[in-house]
């Protein structure tokens, strides 16, 4: 097990997730803290299937109004339900992305090997807000752009991310820069 800390300037806060792959899957626990748009602590847990598709993401927020969690979980055929309610605006999506998580960044890249191979994919996500934890579609494009970057895009927002030879961000402009791996 690694752990891996970035500082998320998207958020004004830092994140540590202490992160497992293994045969194409994915296992992390993690903790961030923000200021922006207002103080919070978020924790969550992260599962993949293989070919590190979302199997489960459990996120608990807690902010100054009070602490609420949300279970998304995919049945690997492309359903996702939200605390047991079923999501159809996400129907077919492999992915989540927890909002302001670098981590949650590295499945797609490992999938179709976008950090060391040419080619670009376009994704639906799962996307989860943070730190209000309410699920949304998101179009999102990855682009290879040589060895260890890659473009995202979503809407008219695009960054050029830097990663690691495992498929971690190291930097993520404008959102997060690593700074330790152990």
């Amino acid at each position: 097990m690694r752990a891996i800390t970035w500082e998320v300037s998207g958020s004004q806060g830092f994140e540590t997730a202490w992160v497992q792959l293994r045969e194409g899957t994915l296992r992390a626990r993690g903790r961030a803290v923000g200021t922006v748009s207002e103080p919070y602590w978020i924790s969550y847990e992260l599962e993949t299937a293989e070919g590190f598709v979302t199997r489960r993401l459990t996120v608990t927020a807690e902010t100054g109004a009070g602490t609420h969690a949300l279970d998304l979980l995919h049945d690997g055929q492309g359903r996702w339900t939200a605390d047991g309610e079923p999501l159809s605006d996400v129907g077919g999506a492999l992915d989540c992305d927890l909002g302001l998580c670098p981590l949650t960044n590295t499945m797609p890249v490992l999938r179709h090997r976008l950090h060391q191979a040419p080619g670009e994919r376009e994704f639906l996500m799962a996307w989860v807000s943070v730190p209000d934890l309410v699920v949304r579609p998101s179009r999102q494009t990855y682009t290879h752009l040589g060895p260890g970057r890659v473009r995202y895009s979503s809407g008219d927002f695009h960054s050029d991310l830097e990663f690691d030879e495992e498929g971690y961000v190291v930097d993520y402009p404008r959102l997060a820069t690593r700074l330790t791996v152990r």
